[in-house]
């Protein structure tokens, strides 16, 4: 990559500026051991939100909230974030960023689990959004039950598709990146999606669920 373009890369990732909340949450993430998405990444996470309109998002890894305030910024006044995390102890830190962001208690529904064993129990076809920045090893699980989860014309979003540049690198590479390289083909063969890879952060994999088609 030559200069001009790393540095285009890295001020098209800080356009939108980030507030103190979320430096807050991006050092919780930091004490913890925890990625968060990048700005650039949390923006684009916005932008698609309200492209949407969504009313309803699910999210799948809620870390200390991060994407949630990224989200919630670009959903609807009533929308409602359902976000999925197995440590409890994280979406407590995420509770206090939502707070701290001016969103009422109501706009968040924290579900502390398994993603795999908490979304079968969500409604089919009840959302707008789904982001999946949960274990990589189940992104076709998750893709799965996306679509099920998904409203025609909603979208589907998996962050960190790049794994550090490894999903292109040819050599040897752990199960992860093997399974995020079915996802990507998974994916971009379905007749089911309209499939777009943004180059932002460490890669964010976004899809259209096509609205139901009049047989001919």
């Amino acid at each position: 990559m030559t200069g001009n373009r790393q540095t285009s890369w890295a001020f098209a990732d800080a356009y939108v500026a980030e507030d103190d909340v979320l430096r807050w949450a991006r050092d919780r993430a930091r004490e913890a051991g925890l990625r968060s998405v990048s700005p650039g990444t949390g923006a684009a996470l916005r932008l698609l939100a309200a492209s949407v309109d969504a009313k309803a998002v699910a999210e799948i890894g809620t870390g200390t909230g991060v994407s949630g305030i990224h989200l919630l910024h670009g959903m609807r006044p009533d929308g409602v974030l359902t976000t999925v995390d197995p440590e409890p102890e994280h979406q407590q830190f995420a509770r206090q960023a939502f707070r701290a962001s001016g969103f009422a208690s109501n706009r968040a529904r924290f579900i502390p689990g398994r993603a795999l064993d908490v979304l079968p129990r969500l409604a089919d076809a009840g959302y707008d959004l789904v982001f999946c920045d949960g274990d990589r090893l189940e992104f076709l699980d998750y893709l799965a039950e996306s679509l099920r989860l998904l409203r025609p014309g909603g979208l589907v979003v998996f962050e960190g598709v790049f794994a550090n540049g490894r999903t292109v690198d040819s050599g040897p590479q752990p199960t992860e990146v093997i399974r995020i390289r079915e996802l990507l083909r998974a994916v971009r063969e379905s007749q089911e999606l309209v499939p777009s890879l943004l180059p932002v952060g460490d890669g964010l994999l976004c899809a259209v669920k096509r609205a139901d088609r009049p047989a001919t």
